[in-house]
């Protein structure tokens, strides 16, 4: 009798380990984050820095323009010295705008990063809310294919959930 009853203290926990079995979920990130407020916001912030690094550059152009065409039509009548000074004026003016084309697009990477990693941020911490409220193990990303299969029947979706949590509409697509 006390071999029956300490068998079944033995296996009474694993029993209990057999009936919560671990949970597993996929969501479609890039879907989700490009229903996000703040990923609409973010892509107008980008477009307006965009616009004003734009805005900039054509301004410096203008005046590159406008002081070469100057150069040109006094050069002849200009003192050496003169000459010499508006000639680098000129050049600096190029080597500006060469610095600011070459530098313009490693800034709008690191503002697009910066906002967009906000955006993920908030999105990658409704999920792991999601998941922990639901006791999931692990949430899959299906949306970017390196998962080439996860099976509907033994993992939940979790979309419609994430999306509640972020205020989105469940049926938003």
């Amino acid at each position: 009798m006390k071999k029956i009853l300490i068998l079944l203290l033995l296996i009474a926990p694993l029993s209990m380990f057999a009936q919560s079995a671990p949970k597993f979920g996929f969501i479609e990130f890039n879907s989700i984050i490009v229903l996000m407020p703040e990923y609409a916001k973010a892509e107008n912030e980008l477009n307006l820095l965009m616009q004003q690094y734009s805005r900039e550059y054509e301004g410096l152009r203008t005046e590159f323009e406008k002081k070469s065409l100057e150069f040109e039509q006094l050069q002849d009548s200009l003192p050496e010295n003169l000459l010499r000074r508006r000639q680098e004026d000129l050049q600096n003016l190029y080597v500006r705008m060469q610095q600011y084309e070459r530098e313009t697009p490693q800034n709008m990477q690191q503002a697009q990063q910066a906002k967009l990693g906000e955006v993920a941020k908030i999105l990658n911490d409704a999920i792991q809310a999601v998941a922990a409220e639901g006791g999931y193990v692990c949430v899959f990303d299906i949306s970017n294919g390196t998962i080439p299969y996860v099976s509907s029947t033994l993992c939940d979706d979790l979309n419609a959930k994430v999306k509640a949590k972020l205020g989105i509409s469940p049926t938003a697509k």
